[in-house]
């Protein structure tokens, strides 16, 4: 695309030219019934640019929902106000269910009708949840275009500024099948939404004429041209690189590939995607449709949460296959082998955060010793980090990667453990939800949590499994920091006994910290080089043989992080953040010699006086009060006398949250 038409499609996408992102055209959004009317804030602007909104009960089997603002919102239980259509079900617009279903397209969502009764097709009682995708029209990503059909072979006009590489039609008053054209399958075939069977051979669906980037051709097939019917088609952009910063990233890729005789597959997209419609094409068997995204919760694991397009189904996790999350695109295995399969993904969120409260909250609680849900300014919540305030306490460590249930404690060595009442879910809009263990929820206890969000510039985080690299041969990683991170916290997963190992850039690549001790850094490499923008590399005890890793990678970004290193005084300094007020987090620890990693925080207070803190490498001990060690500052932090993180001469590094 050149560079007048990048400017054109921003200027078409967003008043007055600037870049556009996916986070601005696309969301999953997941919501609790509440017997009522939900109101969906996604940020997505549906009443002045246009485009679909899929929902699905995941809890129950009610069919799929699909609403888009062409045919225009559903507000009765009329055929003539009921918009509802089902992927599911071959049935014209307004059958389905029989319920009102999206009243309302807003400017940064949409409204649900008080569906209280069965089906639940978009909203229920406080036992049903719900995802929803929203797709915004928008060149270069997706379109929406009706047509009335004529019985003869046609083109139709479209908006998406490029060649479709997906098109799904479906007869809005005629009972007909959804139909699909693949551009990996090509023109002279089709197949079908609602129906688990393969890819067949058809020339009257697209009158064997492929798209273009104007319009695209429908035969005499009555499912998508049959005279005097209307239809509704929802058009899929490929790679169209007019997206980020600087207009030149895709967020959309449209594309197949074949299972090897090991069953697996290894799809490179460039970026790691967070939402997946794949099927099997050549074949019905194991062939149905399925939806996998990264908040319903989708691992480096290879788990997944899935639903299937061509079923009511509930929700259900892979069992008879599974997909694994890449910082590039995904892997899959068990699927067969030789097996052909055609995929739509779409890239994670890519914006660069402006302020700490877009990807950070500090909570302090107190437990209640129920299942809750701690609620966060950012959304969503990647790490989740928790420790009980009084008395010896472990540090828990979930993240949306791994699993929420699968926990490390920074305080120890030990590898992950399932832990089923702690850290339980990350599946919620706007926070993170915790269970009943006494670690994070015991009733009357008092507790600190983190919620973080991984961002462009900020933080990230990156699974990989060891190969036993060494430094001269060492591992390569891709991460989505878009910037060299300068912190790395790094756990093996997988064996017992093995220390989370720290780099830090202000002490260079040969030497390194332990994050669940308290030594001075380590004067040998300790397994991290080569680290840039797109990729780290791990060797030796950072990349054991087979064993998992995690790894978290921090930034200074400006207004929101800042890893830093400063050298103690001994009396009171001032350190500059380059912030517009106190950090809400901060961590500090001493590099030169023996220290705790200490960290404070505003949800505990950072006040001039007496602070409350904890060393997240110990869970020896409670919350310490008892001396003045940090002040507000009002663009950091500063530093009381010659205190632990301000002994004269003494070296140190710290990472602060705005």
């Amino acid at each position: 695309m050149s560079k007048l038409a990048k400017a054109l499609t921003a200027a078409a996408g967003n008043a007055g030219g600037e870049s556009v992102y996916v986070d601005d055209v696309f969301s999953t959004y997941l919501y609790d019934g509440n017997g009522s009317s939900v109101t969906v804030n996604n940020g997505i602007d549906l009443s002045g640019e246009g485009g679909m909104v899929w929902v699905k009960n995941r809890t129950s089997s009610p069919s799929h929902a699909i609403y888009d603002t062409e045919r225009g919102p559903s507000t009765g239980t009329s055929s003539t106000t009921n918009k509802t259509l089902a992927s599911n079900l071959t049935d014209a617009e307004g059958i389905s269910g029989n319920v009102a279903g999206i009243t309302s397209f807003n400017s940064n969502g949409f409204t649900t009708a008080s569906d209280q009764i069965s089906p639940y097709n978009v909203t229920g009682p406080s036992t049903q949840d719900y995802v929803s995708w929203t797709f915004r029209k928008q060149a270069g990503f997706f379109d929406v275009v009706t047509y009335t059909g004529t019985g003869v072979a046609r083109t139709i006009s479209h908006n998406l500024g490029s060649t479709p590489a997906v098109i799904i039609v479906k007869g809005l008053d005629i009972a007909e099948n959804w139909i699909v054209y693949h551009t990996s399958l090509g023109a002279t075939k089709y197949i079908q939404l609602n129906t688990t069977g393969a890819a067949g051979t058809y020339s009257a669906a697209w009158n064997n004429t492929a798209p273009t980037s104007t319009d695209f051709t429908v035969g005499t097939f009555n499912a998508v041209n049959e005279s005097g019917y209307s239809y509704v088609a929802y058009l899929f952009a490929d790679d169209d690189q007019s997206f980020g910063d600087n207009s030149d990233e895709s967020i959309i890729k449209c594309g197949s590939y074949t299972t090897d005789a090991n069953e697996d597959a290894t799809i490179n997209l460039g970026w790691e995607p967070q939402w997946l419609l794949v099927k099997r094409s050549d074949s019905s068997v194991a062939g149905d449709w399925r939806i996998i995204d990264n908040m319903r919760g989708w691992e480096a694991d290879g788990n997944a949460a899935y639903l299937e397009p061509n079923t009511s189904d509930a929700e259900a996790q892979t069992g008879d296959g599974r997909y694994y999350l890449t910082s590039t695109g995904f892997k899959q295995d068990n699927f067969g082998a030789n097996r052909d399969f055609i995929y739509i993904a779409i890239r994670r969120p890519m914006k660069t955060p402006e302020s700490g409260t877009e990807v950070f909250t500090p909570n302090a609680y107190t437990g209640n010793g129920a299942t809750r849900v701690l609620t966060s300014s950012n959304d969503p919540v990647d790490l989740g980090i928790i420790r009980g305030r009084g008395g010896s306490a472990d540090w828990i460590w979930s993240d949306r990667l791994r699993g929420a249930t699968k926990t490390l404690y920074s305080n120890y060595s030990s590898s992950e453990a399932t832990q089923s009442t702690y850290i339980t879910g990350f599946d919620v809009q706007d926070g993170m939800e915790v269970g009943t263990g006494t670690a994070v929820n015991g009733s009357g206890s008092t507790y600190i949590s983190y919620m973080l969000s991984r961002a462009t510039g900020f933080f990230d985080v990156v699974a990989y499994t060891g190969t036993g690299a060494t430094s001269g041969s060492p591992n390569t990683h891709n991460h989505n920091l878009v910037v060299a991170p300068e912190l790395i916290i790094c756990k093996n997963r997988t064996t017992a006994g093995s220390n989370w190992f720290v780099y830090v850039s202000a002490l260079g690549e040969n030497k390194g910290l332990v994050l669940n001790g308290t030594g001075a850094e380590i004067g040998y490499n300790i397994g991290f080089t080569n680290i840039g923008a797109s990729t780290f590399q791990t060797f030796d005890s950072n990349d054991t043989n087979s064993a998992n890793f995690i790894a978290y990678l921090f930034a200074t970004l400006a207004g929101v992080s800042k890893v830093g290193s400063y050298t103690g005084t001994g009396s009171d300094q001032n350190i500059d953040c380059g912030f517009s007020s106190s950090p809400r987090f901060l961590m500090i620890k001493r590099t030169d010699s023996t220290g705790d990693w200490y960290v404070w925080d505003s949800a505990r207070g950072i006040v001039a006086g007496n602070d409350p803190r904890l060393q997240i490498n110990s869970g020896s001990g409670g919350e310490t009060t008892s001396q003045d060690w940090i002040d507000p500052y009002s663009s950091g932090f500063a530093l009381v006398g010659g205190n632990q993180p301000n002994i004269s001469g003494g070296t140190y590094i710290f990472l602060a949250i705005a």
